[in-house]
């Protein structure tokens, strides 16, 4: 680490450690929400020069045109009838209740009805966005598309109208880890090494797909029913193609790689890496390693590298750190690195953290669709072999594909149960004793 005496943390730092007895000092950390109070404005974003799409971006499936759309009676081609005396519905999702709004979307709680099982509607307001921010939607659907990972929030059925874009995703009932930190305070190691080890392995993932996320932070991250991780919110994501630069400058500042803040190009995974590292600090300590008043003091922080070591937080952990929240981005470890470390196998010698292989699914075989028991469930629904076979091979993410896929989800016991997060809740003050740290050059 960089000599915490002089506090230096240029290309030209010691790097000499100081005496035991020097690292205990009083710091207090602010408190989460209030870090977060003043920099939660996202980064300002820049036009993408280099891309890596090759042609466009969304196929559209073919859908009925008008702002209601009905797939309840698959087998009919009629325009849906009104349902102005009944729950209100999309397609075979009766909604439930809002639990997200945003300028030009909203989230709906709703249940499919076949199944029984909750899902998260995102509906979004087509009408209402200019031409980049539909080419950014429509590449969020594409890369949502290319994922399957236990700890990815899943998307299973995209409905569009003329005017609205509907995207059913699995519904996360835990809420946000930010709540969680918010509701309960700091976790214990054990338990945030368990979380970030599901963190960790589902960005490694999206990595050796050649996908960012390019916004990881705790309000990002959900939590299922049995308190599992959800990474959420592809938003900013893109593909990358090692080699060539990116140079959007987005995301969140409390979690933005210094890199961000000076404007420089940069390959990608690099940034999600700094990210992860912010979170880890973060679920540890219940703050943020870098906040300020205001954006400008933030960045300056950022870019000094300089954070605080709470004196409860163990060796292993901040020798951790320093892998993730090192100034020169080059210098930052891989994933693959990080899977290795000591601290992220503590209690798991005989499981050690690997990169996550996607299990062979049926839809590429038809032998294996047409004896699954899904398929018959599906064909005594009113849908022929062939449908079934032609929407799974061709991942359409249509209403068939999102029955088979919502047929093999598990219910979890807290499948009914309202969401604990609430960002209405306070954080329990912190302050502990620390030390200063900082950014390895």
């Amino acid at each position: 680490c960089c000599d915490r005496a002089k506090g230096d943390c240029g290309e030209d730092s010691p790097t000499r450690p100081l005496p035991a007895e020097a690292h205990r000092g009083t710091v207090k950390l602010r408190p989460l929400t209030v870090a977060m109070s003043s920099v939660r404005t996202p980064l300002q974003t820049v036009h993408e020069s280099v891309t890596t799409d090759q042609g466009p971006i969304f196929k559209s499936p073919k859908l009925p045109t008008g702002e209601e759309v009905s797939v309840l009676a698959p087998r009919t081609t009629s325009a849906p009838r009104s349902r102005t005396s009944e729950e209100p519905h999309i397609g075979r999702y009766r909604l439930l209740k809002t639990i997200g709004k945003g300028n030009f979307a909203k989230v709906k709680l709703a249940k499919h009805v076949p199944t029984g099982k909750e899902v998260a509607i995102k509906i979004i307001d087509k009408t209402q966005l200019n031409p980049s921010s539909l080419q950014k939607l429509f590449r969020e659907v594409r890369i949502m598309k290319m994922l399957d990972h236990p700890n990815i929030v899943k998307l299973y059925q995209v409905i569009e109208t003329e005017k609205t874009l509907y995207l059913v995703m699995e519904y996360a009932s835990g809420g946000e880890v930010f709540d969680y930190l918010v509701a309960h305070g700091r976790m214990k190691e054990k338990e945030a090494r368990a979380k970030f080890r599901q963190i960790v392995s589902a960005v490694q993932y999206c990595h050796q797909k050649r996908i960012i996320h390019r916004d990881l932070k705790a309000e990002n991250l959900l939590l299922d029913g049995e308190m599992n991780i959800k990474i959420a919110d592809f938003g900013f994501s893109n593909e990358f193609v090692p080699g060539m630069k990116l140079d959007t400058f987005c995301g969140s500042p409390p979690y933005a790689a210094p890199e961000l803040f000076q404007g420089k190009k940069y390959d990608g995974p690099e940034v999600d890496v700094w990210s992860l590292g912010v979170i880890l600090y973060t679920l540890v300590s219940g703050s943020l390693p870098f906040d300020g008043a205001n954006l400008k003091e933030l960045r300056e922080r950022v870019l000094r590298g300089k954070y605080r070591i709470p004196f409860y937080m163990s060796t292993d952990c901040e020798n951790l750190l320093k892998k993730f929240l090192v100034l020169n981005p080059a210098k930052r470890a891989t994933l693959e690195v990080i899977m290795k470390d000591k601290w992220m196998n503590i209690g798991y010698e005989d499981d050690e953290l690997k990169p996550y292989l996607e299990p062979e699914t049926d839809f590429g075989d038809s032998k294996r669709i047409a004896l699954s028991s899904r398929a018959e469930i599906l064909m005594s629904m009113g849908y022929s072999r062939d449908e079934i076979e032609d929407s799974l091979r061709n991942r359409k993410y249509d209403d068939i594909m999102a029955n088979y896929l919502l047929l093999g989800k598990r219910t979890t016991e807290n499948e009914s149960c309202d969401s604990r997060s609430s960002s209405s809740l306070s954080l329990r003050t912190l302050t502990p004793s620390g030390v200063e740290a900082a950014a390895v050059p």
